[in-house]
């Protein structure tokens, strides 16, 4: 059965926004869903106000969100996507998102320069977004004039990969593009809680062990997508670093989450939150 979930891009405004909603027009344009956009505003100001006077304020702010909606909308039409349906969503921005993200195929989000995520801090929206929606999370920074055909996504194990793996592939395959599959490691796998690593190891012995960790973590996807060119580059590196560096020649990073929640401690610091500080292009959170 064919999805006809909706691709949703978060609008408020901001150049950030728009790019977003461009990005997700394309998106949906090339798997042929719908696309909404929607625009987060308080409750009361889609309710009739009661004081002289306020009716009229509320109709002007009303329209300031309809008119970015609509440039946004001029926006996603260059891409052609199916259906564009635009709309106010009451609610704060973050919990309006999350919710709109429930029965959506993607959500997009803007971010602003490299190195900038919009308000990236704990309690922000893009943040919110980013651990809490239940499906896919893009977030978009200014679309890159010279693509590069190639779509990267972070590999850990097989096991935690897959709905990574399972998104970048699907994606490779709609962009016709090369996917570069990037295990980066500093120090040999731990296979078990608690597992003592070793003080002294041969790099060499090591980097083979990666490299079947990544072999194998690609190999079902590959049969399954027989018309993707696949890369396999194990690097020894801190992920951040080789995934960044990556990005550099990428239209698109995908990352996984684990569990329920996102990334484990996504907080100021961590790995996710630094991949979406330094990617130099959009970064898809595949959550599973």
């Amino acid at each position: 059965m064919a999805d006809t979930r909706p691709v949703v891009a978060g609008v408020d405004g901001s150049e950030p926004g728009f790019a977003a909603a461009g990005w997700a027009a394309e998106y949906a344009a090339r798997h042929r869903l719908p696309l909404r956009l929607v625009f987060a505003v308080p409750a009361r100001l889609l309710e009739p106000a009661s004081a002289v006077g306020a009716e009229a304020v509320r109709a002007d702010l009303r329209d300031g969100c309809l008119r970015a909606l609509g440039r946004a909308a001029d926006h996603a039409a260059a891409a052609a996507p199916p259906r564009v349906e635009t709309a106010l969503v009451p609610g704060g921005a973050a919990a309006a998102l999350i919710g709109e993200a429930e029965g959506a195929a993607l959500l997009a989000v803007g971010g602003r320069g490299h190195g900038e995520l919009t308000g990236l801090l704990l309690g922000s929206v893009t943040g919110q977004v980013a651990v809490h929606a239940p499906g896919p999370v893009a977030v978009v920074r200014g679309a890159d004039q010279h693509p590069h055909g190639e779509v990267v996504v972070g590999v850990d194990t097989a096991a935690s990969a897959g709905p990574a793996l399972a998104f970048a592939f699907a994606e490779a395959d709609a962009r016709k593009a090369r996917l570069r599959a990037v295990h980066a490691w500093t120090h040999p796998a731990s296979t078990g809680h608690g597992e003592m690593q070793p003080v002294v190891f041969d790099p060499t012995l090591v980097a083979q062990e990666e490299h079947l960790v990544l072999a194998e973590a690609v190999a079902g996807w590959a049969r399954r997508y027989p018309d993707v060119e696949v890369v396999e580059d194990v690097v020894r590196a801190r992920t951040v670093r080789a995934l960044a560096g990556a990005s550099a020649r990428a239209d698109l990073l995908v990352v996984g989450s684990r569990g329920r929640g996102g990334f484990p401690g996504l907080v100021l610091g961590s790995v996710s939150t630094a991949v979406l500080h330094h990617a130099h292009c959009p970064v898809v959170i595949a959550h599973g």
